[in-house]
């Protein structure tokens, strides 16, 4: 596997599934308490459709049927992205 690759499935892996996960609990709770919000209502359903495109990216790193440069750039894009969301 190449090392976009490896890189791409760690950060999915060790990093973005994990917490979306963590996120997508603390709703759950806030649902079962019954003191969720529209807006809780609404990220319930985006975190979990967003699990399933980050599974959906570690799939298609097994099948190894992707050209790199897309690696790097799906890699790029949430890099970017999270570096926007910490400043």
């Amino acid at each position: 596997m190449s090392e976009i690759k490896d890189k791409l499935k760690d950060l999915i892996t060790d990093g973005m599934i994990p917490e979306v996960e963590a996120y997508l609990e603390e709703l759950h709770e806030l649902l079962e308490q019954n003191k969720q919000t529209k807006d809780d209502t609404l990220a319930i359903k985006e975190m979990e459709s967003f699990l399933v495109e980050l599974q959906n990216v570690l799939a298609v790193i097994e099948e190894d049927k992707t050209e790199d440069s897309e690696y790097q750039r799906i890699y790029n894009y949430i890099t970017e992205n999270l570096e926007s969301e910490e400043h």
